[in-house]
């Protein structure tokens, strides 16, 4: 599943092809399939703490950490706060697949920094033109950086140390931080690790309420039901739970959110026991 269908984008929807629909952000970044039509960015202690982070990593050039279990929000988080950077240009993502190789990795940022293919064959001259290329201020985004092994990661500090490059590194996934841990070279470098947590319980509420209108007249004990037996603060059930609900009263006219609705939907997502 898109880490991102985990919350929405505070901007514009519009229908794309098969009826998917798309929030297209404000900044010219890419566009973003999400699950939850109406869905708008929540703006939590831990979003607001994100945005923080992300401004001052990018503003002097720090390694960040954003860590935390699956489902808590932090790709969308993290996209989020790229979005109200003054400077979205600079803003670069790196695809990375699994355990990718050093010549693996020197060939995606090739394609993030749109090198293209005159990236030369020879390791030095293709590190002398990476380097090069990050002499202008940059913010070099990687999610799913646990996918790194060590080699990649110890490359990655070697480019961020280098005397010559400015560029911010955001390196996010649950269980970044572990990986990290595993190159003490890059570890002692990082100026901030971020923790996005699950919704403590009594944030749960007004969380969903702000996320989508669906929730708003949804009584709080029904509320407080579902993330006990569901939800359990997990950002991206709830929106999955909203997905399906949603789903259930489209076109329905005066359709109310009851308890026996939310327990067919929370069924769906429980899967065979």
């Amino acid at each position: 599943m898109d880490p991102l269908s985990e919350l929405g984008l505070d901007v514009v929807a519009e229908k794309g092809g098969g009826g998917q629909v798309f929030l297209r952000e404000q900044k010219h970044l890419a566009q973003v399939p999400v699950l939850v039509p109406g869905a708008q960015v929540v703006h939590t202690p831990a979003v607001r703490s994100v945005l923080r982070t992300v401004a001052h990593a990018a503003g002097v050039g720090a390694v960040v950490c954003l860590y935390g279990d699956a489902g808590q929000g932090k790709t969308v988080a993290l996209h989020y706060a790229l979005s109200q950077l003054p400077h979205p240009a600079r803003v670069r993502r790196v695809h990375v697949g699994v355990h990718p190789t050093v010549p693996e990795l020197r060939r995606v940022l090739a394609d993030a920094l749109e090198l293209g293919r005159r990236l030369p064959r020879g390791a030095g001259e293709a590190d002398l033109m990476l380097v090069n290329a990050l002499r202008q201020p940059r913010v070099l985004v990687l999610d799913e950086a646990q996918r790194l092994p060590g080699p990649a990661l110890e490359f990655l500090r070697g480019l961020w140390d280098h005397p010559d490059t400015d560029t911010a590194l955001l390196l996010a996934g649950a269980g970044s931080e572990r990986a990290l841990r595993r190159v003490p070279a890059l570890a002692s470098r990082v100026l901030t690790w971020e923790l996005v947590p699950r919704l403590r319980p009594g944030e749960v509420a007004a969380a969903m309420a702000a996320f989508h209108p669906l929730w708003e007249d949804v009584s709080e004990d029904d509320v407080v039901w579902v993330d006990e037996h569901v939800g359990h603060g997990n950002f991206r059930t709830w929106a999955k739970l909203t997905s399906h609900l949603t789903a259930e009263i489209y076109g329905k006219s005066r359709a109310v959110v009851d308890r026996r609705l939310l327990e067919r939907a929370c069924a769906r997502l429980m899967g065979p026991l």
